[in-house]
């Protein structure tokens, strides 16, 4: 106890060796003293995980433990899974007509300060029966903003934030579905909560048409302040569902005006088409000039606004930069080392299947970078080669072989064991070190004599 006590008020010691025990021991020792409570909470919560389901952020017991240890999470990782009970149909009057859901995220008090008088959440009194009536209690949580906005503002240290929707089947990629709501509330509480410590964001796995939900600029309630805490984000990470060739392009559109949004503070950009081994996709630092997209079509009502060219984008601090399964042009990849030689320092293609061009002209501003071609023979290389032992190794190893074996015949003869044990060892330290007179001769003759 003497020992112990010291170790564990060194904050450094007991944090490295906190760190390192696993999380059902934690839970073990937060039961045995407070002191023990105390210090293993914040090793123990540093990271949780939330599933959304009904009632998640209203239950008062729940928001109460969260509020406990808020303090010391510092990942959370959100997962809305797609699933049957997150598909919503089309909304119908008594009369079997469809009617036309607006959603306008409300977030205020559900009555009016000036008359007391309870709001309609949805807009009018019919829609919120018809909403009631034919929609289900996971889309009413979905759609409960300040109750997301409750929880985030419980987590105040969060740094990294993981969002996981997966499971989205593809014929239901242009219907709105409950995780797009939640989806909505979610970035509405995480602007109006002072997450001042939020660097890392990451969308793995996430649907195409997530993008235009999470777009601080151009989702729903959004406003001038809400791009501001999206600019901490040093880290972005997306791993999103390959989109099918044929399928409309608004969502390349929202990827690239969400991708935009951070472009300027970005240090660490990573990016990954899901799917099947063969599915690719567009590269994402380059679709503004994307053919599909350049080529597609507008209505007359808004020919100006859509007839402007798509802006390129400008990673400014960026470092670090991974995209996997694409399928670019090499002058795209060519402009966009050319354009960022001089913050970037790490450039990762995986999965590359060129429709233009090759290796070679993707890659050779680096040469024009650098004056010469000596990077090419300075690249990485990975494959197997055989492990070649040098002939003192295989002496040695023939010798402890020898040894072995010599050891295991002088077991199994009919002499006693002890001696056979003797003798085994004296032939292996002469197998391996040569006699005792010729040891003695190389120590007395070497910088290790002692005589």
């Amino acid at each position: 106890m003497s020992a112990f006590i010291p170790f564990w008020l060194c904050n450094r010691a007991r944090d490295t060796f906190l760190s390192c025990v696993p999380k059902d021991d934690l839970r073990s020792l937060r039961l045995a003293c407070y002191d023990f409570s105390v210090r293993a909470a914040p090793h123990l919560f540093n990271e949780i995980a939330v599933t959304f389901r009904e009632k998640v952020f209203t239950k008062p017991v729940r928001m109460a433990a969260l509020g406990r240890i808020g303090h010391h999470v510092q990942t959370l990782k959100f997962s809305i899974p797609h699933s049957g009970k997150t598909f919503l149909p089309p909304l119908v009057d008594t009369s079997g007509v469809e009617v036309a859901f607006i959603y306008e995220p409300y977030i205020n008090s559900a009555k009016d300060p000036a008359n007391r008088h309870s709001i309609p959440t949805y807009g009018s009194w019919e829609m919120n029966d018809l909403l009631v009536k034919q929609y289900p209690p996971l889309f009413h949580d979905a759609a409960k903003v300040s109750a997301f906005i409750q929880a985030f503002s419980a987590i105040p240290n969060l740094k990294h934030l993981e969002i996981s929707c997966p499971g989205q089947p593809s014929e239901e990629r242009q219907r709105r579905s409950v995780v797009d709501y939640a989806l909505i509330s979610l970035r509405i509480a995480v602007e109006r909560s002072n997450l001042s410590y939020l660097e890392k964001l990451s969308l793995s796995p996430i649907h195409p048409g997530a993008m235009q939900y999470l777009n601080p600029s151009l989702g729903f309630g959004v406003n001038p302040r809400s791009t501001r805490c999206w600019r901490q984000i040093r880290q972005l990470n997306i791993h999103m569902d390959t989109i099918e060739s044929g399928s409309p392009v608004d969502h390349l559109k929202f990827l690239h005006s969400y991708v935009q949004i951070f472009a300027p503070f970005l240090t660490e950009f990573n990016f990954r088409w899901q799917g099947s081994p063969e599915s690719k996709g567009p590269c994402p630092i380059s679709l503004a000039t994307e053919s599909c997209i350049q080529a597609t079509t507008c209505s007359h009502e808004c020919h100006e606004r859509c007839g402007l060219p798509l802006p390129c984008l400008r990673f400014e601090k960026l470092r670090d930069i991974e995209i996997s399964n694409i399928f670019p042009d090499s002058p795209q990849i060519k402009r966009f080392i050319r354009k960022h030689r001089h913050t970037l320092e790490s450039l990762k293609l995986n999965g590359v299947k060129f429709r233009l061009g090759d290796w070679d002209d993707a890659l050779s501003p680096l040469t024009e970078i650098s004056g010469s071609e000596k990077w090419k023979e300075t690249a990485e290389e990975v494959m197997d080669v055989p492990l070649m032992l040098s002939p003192e190794d295989f002496e040695q190893e023939r010798r402890i072989r020898a040894w072995k074996d010599d050891v295991r015949t002088r077991m199994s003869s009919s002499k006693p064991l002890q001696g056979a044990l003797h003798r085994a060892s004296a032939k292996g330290k002469e197998l391996l070190l040569g006699t005792e007179e010729h040891m003695r001769r190389l120590l007395s003759g070497s910088i290790l004599s002692w005589l």
